[in-house]
């Protein structure tokens, strides 16, 4: 059976990526007749003036073929007497470097092209910093439209330095930089006349015989499991595909998080029973005695995997919105899906230098180094150990948009260190104690709605009543908790965070919380409520902007308007009503009192 290479091409905008591939294709005689035939009749009306345009081989949607422009990944397979390949044309354009890191992440070798004419250019850079963020090992810098330089050696040797220089910084396992004509045919199929100043082989010819095997550590066996297979009260397995090693019936594994240990007893393959298996294969393992797994537990036979809920890792930002520290997002590793957020961005990376940057937030494009915590315990590993288990992607909980792709450095031992302690009284004894149940009612609307004039009214009414209460007022908890926070939104967003983890430290205290804070982010207060479960009431003040602004107890919409403060929410920084509040009130012209029965009534405080 012959060998797969899977690789990528990329590189910067125009660089020729479609064309070299199509011409190697068509050289090689890897393309049917019809294909042939409807190239030639496409090409007439191309952009190459009336000549063969072998990109259009690869660039197949009709925006693609009128910009001459790659949009989306083209996969294609193809396969010569040595070796089969697939292949993913990737696009150059800056817009679409999410598609670009999408193909990288299945490839064994990147073929990076640069135009001859114009030379290393940044997002030449940014790809091979993809690429290398992605685990691959292997390059090919294929220098083209050396036919534009009239095949001067001195270009492609400057060129070639330039390569050398960068390559400084990366970690790879083989490098071959070759001189080619993607659009004349030079140096593809076959050697150049043009270039005879090149002594090495044309890129197929070292595409086919380039070993790109990795020499992988096969005594730890690793198996993320996908699916708990019940078809019967009498038969319960734990299917996925093994990631790393060997494992046979008779052995002992352990199952992660939980760190049980049970004896591998029957193994199926498909719906074959096989005595081991190894990796690549999908298994349905049956242990010899109940435990609970199920997906995104891993079952291991070594020590190379990290159960924690913090990590350092690498990753590039994907998303139009930049990246906010302390929001919640959805992480994806392995088979898990857990809620997440960065905690800390170390650093950016400059692209062209590769110097490291101090910031607070990384924008499209942008590659960083992070503090990433999780809502629980996984399992995970360094991606230069396990792959599978080192790779991860962050997802917007609200748009369900894929923000980030990145890799784990290593885990944060203080995450291991920082234990929570279960107590002996617990927050069920203390409201016991107290006669209550404990509930947090945030307020949420504009400044000026009246929210802190209801929840000091509530506290009122609920101390009349013989609860125990206490008010967490956004101005108030300013001036010191979060008295370093800002007004930008992510200082916002870090804002009713803390907020909201004080507010659960009194509920487990026993006692209710009102908090009136503005919050003017949707995904801040369902953050918000992920941190306060189910004692997280949201009472809506709805009453109007024009309303509050008459109103504007503390003249700040006059000293807004003047644009004396910057990010006033309903002026110069947006609001976000709630879509299904458990109360909404407009205060506008009613007694503070009756809203107070209201929201006593509907909340059952």
């Amino acid at each position: 059976m012959k060998s797969l290479l899977k690789f990528i091409t990329c590189g910067s905008v125009d660089d020729g990526k479609s064309t070299l591939i199509g011409h190697m294709l068509y050289d090689a005689k890897l393309i049917f007749a019809d294909q042939k035939r409807a190239l030639e009749m496409d090409s007439k009306i191309g952009s190459n003036d009336g000549g063969l345009d072998y990109s259009l081989l690869l660039d197949g949607l009709m925006a693609e073929r009128e910009q001459g422009i790659t949009i989306d990944v083209a996969y294609r397979y193809f396969t010569t007497d040595k070796r089969s390949f697939i292949v993913a044309d990737t696009p150059g354009h800056e817009e679409y470097t999410r598609n670009m890191a999408v193909g990288a992440s299945f490839a064994d070798l990147a073929v990076l092209l640069i135009d001859a004419s114009n030379g290393v250019m940044i997002q030449t850079r940014r790809h091979l910093r993809i690429c290398a963020l992605m685990g691959i090992k292997h390059y090919v810098f294929t220098i083209n439209k050396m036919d534009l330089v009239d095949y001067d050696k001195a270009v492609f040797e400057k060129i070639k330095a330039d390569i050398d220089k960068m390559m400084e910084e990366i970690e790879y396992d083989s490098l071959y930089v070759i001189p080619v004509s993607a659009t004349v045919g030079d140096n593809i199929t076959n050697g150049s006349d043009n270039m005879t100043w090149f002594d090495g082989v044309p890129l197929l010819e070292y595409l086919e015989d380039v070993d790109t095997e990795e020499q992988t550590d096969d005594t730890e066996f690793v198996l993320p499991i996908q699916r708990v297979c019940r078809p019967n009260s009498n038969f319960r397995g734990f299917q996925g595909q093994i990631e790393m090693g060997t494992v046979k019936e008779g052995e002992e594994i352990t199952s992660l998080p939980s760190g049980e240990k049970a004896v591998v007893k029957e193994m199926y393959r498909c719906d074959k029973r096989v005595e081991s298996a190894s990796a690549g294969e999908p298994v349905t393992v049956v242990i010899n005695r109940e435990m609970d797994i199920s997906r995104g537990c891993v079952l291991v036979n070594g020590n190379d995997t990290v159960t924690n809920n913090l990590f350092k890792g690498q990753l590039l930002w994907m998303d139009d919105e930049p990246l906010k520290t302390g929001k919640s997002y959805y992480l994806k590793l392995g088979t898990k899906k857990i809620t997440a957020s960065v905690l800390r961005i170390r650093y950016k990376i400059d692209i062209n230098t590769g110097n490291h940057i101090a910031c607070d937030t990384l924008v499209k494009n942008e590659i960083g180094v992070c503090e990433i915590m999780m809502s629980e315990r996984i399992v995970f590993s360094s991606f230069k150990k396990i792959k599978a288990l080192g790779c991860f992607i962050l997802i917007d909980s609200e748009t369900n948009m894929t923000s980030a792709c990145g890799t784990v450095e290593h885990e944060l031992r203080r995450g291991d260190n920082v234990i929570w302690h279960n107590m002996d009284v617990t927050r069920e004894l203390r409201e016991e104690k107290l006669g209550q149940k404990a509930a947090t009612v945030w307020f949420t609307g504009l400044s000026g709605a009246g929210k802190s004039t209801l929840a000091n009214a509530l506290e009122k009414r609920l101390l009349m009543l013989g609860r125990h209460t206490m008010i967490l007022d956004g101005d108030n908890v300013r001036h010191g908790l979060n008295n370093n926070l800002g007004f930008k939104e992510a200082d916002r967003t870090e804002n009713i965070r803390r907020i909201a983890e004080a507010a659960k430290l009194l509920n487990d205290a026993g006692i209710i919380v009102m908090v009136s804070a503005i919050s003017p982010y949707r995904r801040d207060r369902k953050n918000a409520a992920g941190i306060l479960g189910d004692a997280y009431n949201e009472v809506y003040v709805s009453t109007p902007v024009e309303e509050c602004k008459r109103r504007d107890v503390k003249g700040l919409y006059a000293k807004a308007m003047k644009n004396e403060i910057p990010n006033f929410t309903g002026v110069n920084s947006p609001y976000e009503a709630p879509v299904s509040p458990d109360v909404e009130i407009d205060t506008t012209g009613r007694d503070i009192e009756e809203c107070v029965d209201e929201i006593i009534e509907k909340l059952h405080l």
